[in-house]
């Protein structure tokens, strides 16, 4: 009698749903999508950031506003940017990502109908303070998002690659947005960027998913590596208060860096185009198109130090060399090349620095999104992160406000230009020269009873 192998069981619903009984293939693949996703949602809100300063002259002139005012209109988008990160730092690891990240895009969107509707100062204040507070929670969010999606030691890439959104939106959404407001006027600038945000929102409903790296144990059971021992474990997901998190000295360069580096994107975001107008005498589109330079070198220079941090680590360097030493070199390296773009005696020469300096300050940020992760656990990383970039990124609600002061009170708009320039260059640089030799997270992880 033949006797009859039985079937395999068939895995429930709930099993098929959940990417940790995936296997490694589909798990990544599927993640990867989510990073994708979530790349074309930073650039979204970049794109909503960017939009104020390539429409600068056009509005400006309509609505006769000074360069005064609107460096404090270009500050408004911050204002509640860290109130909204304080706000949803608790709810960040109590709520699926899904679910804020759908909340955050639609709030984009609800935010340029003021503009669109009313078109005048109140309407732009309005509009750019509640969407400072849709955008604060984003990047940490996205990053706490992706970190879920894979293990630790081929999360660098991804994180990375969603947070080139940042330049990628402008790369991407600039031609258009110059080009928009060049044939139908800056308003309808503002109508293009809210549809943008609707379409997401629709495709997320269907796509978006929580990853299965919750924890570090969590971790080890899916890649069937060895499980940490007894004591070592404990302290790998133990608690952290967050006040010894943020006074280690890792995270405070850290976050410093990337403060002066969210101040010398912004000044870019903000100022640039209208740099070009006014002081290269290029036309509307001409200087939103070429806002995009810096930015494309963003893309590039956040994936690639990204992919080589995760490439030194991978070769045995401790972190301390692989990601603090690589985001203090960064920093200076960006403060050098903007100040040389401000001294350079050639239009050529000076837009080919400012690609480089403006261009690599937004790469600051994953790497320190990766130092700040280092000084807590993954249990507490969600909120750690909303706090980490409530702070670094103040650096955008002082920049545009300190420029346009400083370009009304000059003589002529290119001295004002010329000193917030030279003032943003000699921060940056200073500041990663301190983070080259302060940043050392094996030695703060010790100080906090972290596992090494």
């Amino acid at each position: 009698m033949t006797q009859t192998t039985p079937a395999p069981p068939v895995p429930s619903k709930s099993q098929r749903s959940n990417p940790a009984t995936w296997t490694s293939r589909k798990r990544t693949a599927y993640g990867w999508t989510v990073t994708i996703m979530l790349l074309i949602l930073m650039m979204v809100s970049w794109a909503d950031k960017a939009i104020l300063g390539i429409v600068a002259v056009p509005l400006m002139e309509d609505l006769g506003i000074t360069p005064a005012q609107f460096g404090l209109l270009g500050s408004a988008v911050f204002a509640l940017f860290g109130v909204a990160q304080f706000v949803a730092a608790p709810i960040a690891n109590r709520v699926q990502a899904k679910w804020i990240l759908l909340a955050l895009c639609l709030v984009w969107s609800i935010a340029q109908v003021p503009v669109i509707v009313f078109a005048s100062l109140p309407a732009l204040w309005f509009s750019r303070l509640l969407l400072g507070a849709g955008e604060g929670p984003l990047a940490p969010i996205t990053m706490h998002a992706v970190y879920k999606w894979f293990p630790m030691r081929r999360s660098a890439t991804p994180a990375a690659v969603a947070s080139a959104g940042v330049t990628l939106g402008v790369v991407a959404f600039a031609p258009v947005i110059a080009w928009v407001t060049s044939e139908f006027g800056w308003k309808s600038a503002f109508i293009f960027v809210a549809l943008v945000g609707v379409v997401w929102s629709v495709l997320w409903l269907f796509i978006g998913k929580e990853g299965p790296y919750t924890s570090v144990q969590a971790e080890h059971e899916i890649e069937g590596t060895s499980p940490l021992e007894g004591a070592t474990a404990v302290a790998a997901d133990s608690k952290v208060p967050y006040l010894k998190s943020f006074l280690t000295p890792s995270w405070l360069l850290a976050v410093l860096c990337s403060f002066l580096g969210y101040w010398t994107f912004t000044v870019a975001m903000t100022w640039l185009p209208a740099y070009f107008e006014t002081v290269m005498g290029t036309s509307t589109q001409q200087g939103g198109s070429l806002i995009a330079l810096p930015a494309i070198w963003g893309a590039i220079s956040t994936v690639g130090l990204s992919w080589l941090t995760q490439v030194l680590g991978n070769r045995g360097l401790n972190t301390r060399i692989s990601r603090g030493l690589v985001l203090g070199g960064s920093a200076v390296f960006s403060g050098v090349m903007v100040l040389l773009g401000t001294a350079a005696d050639s239009q050529g020469a000076a837009l080919t620095f400012f690609t480089f300096g403006f261009g690599t300050a937004p790469a600051l940020f994953a790497l320190t999104y990766l130092v700040a992760a280092e000084t807590t656990n993954i249990a507490q990383r969600g909120a750690l992160l909303q706090i980490t970039n409530a702070f670094l990124t103040a650096g955008g609600l002082f920049a545009p406000a300190v420029v346009g002061a400083m370009v009304s009170a000059a003589a002529t708009p290119a001295i004002g230009y010329e000193q917030a320039f030279w003032l943003t260059g000699i921060m940056i640089t200073i500041a990663g020269i301190i983070a080259c030799f302060g940043i050392n997270q094996q030695r703060d992880r010790k100080k906090l009873g972290l596992q090494l």
